[in-house]
């Protein structure tokens, strides 16, 4: 089974996401964003906090090449997060000022990539954000990321069977 997690920011949907998985042996865990490399504590912070509520039998790969890794890993899945996936490509592509229109054009084969390679995997619990909730950004750049990943949480969960709504650690399904 496909799972899609969803929430906001810190409302439990990647614990809630380990846990769909936690008396799973061989889980592959793949990191989708940027590495943590120093240049900001609080990314490495949380990118820390994640890695030591693994269970040390799973498998972990951090990569932004998400439909390689989707492609090549064995076992069920858990990927955390579509978000940062998404802040890696926009980020090597070079898209922050790119027009929307554009930005959407330059994604789209990575997404049909991904989906494509997810669609291959019996089991998978994906997480994302949920951003298009809140206030409207007051940045362009926050305005293309919540309109991106609108579009990827909706071509992903078109390929899951299920989507999870985490809000104040509390699960909904969809």
């Amino acid at each position: 089974m496909r799972i899609l997690v969803t929430g906001g920011v810190r409302s439990g949907k990647s614990k809630h996401a380990e846990g769909l998985l936690a008396d799973v042996v061989d889980v592959t865990y793949i990191a989708p964003g940027l590495p943590a490399d120093g240049r900001d504590p609080d990314w490495d912070a949380r990118v820390a906090q994640h890695r030591s509520r693994r269970p040390a039998r799973w498998a972990t790969v951090e990569t932004a090449a998400l439909d390689a890794a989707l492609r090549s890993a064995r076992g069920p899945l858990l990927i955390d997060c579509l978000g940062t996936w998404l802040t890696a490509a926009l980020e090597s592509d070079r898209l922050w000022e790119a027009s929307t229109a554009a930005a959407h054009a330059a994604l789209a084969p990575r997404l049909d990539a991904v989906c494509d390679a997810l669609m291959t995997v019996p089991d998978a619990v994906v997480v994302t954000n949920e951003v298009g909730l809140g206030v409207v950004p007051s940045h362009r750049s926050g305005v293309l990321f919540r309109d991106l990943l609108g579009t990827v949480n909706q071509r992903v969960a078109e390929v899951c069977d299920e989507v999870h709504l985490v809000i104040a650690g509390r699960v909904l399904t969809l």
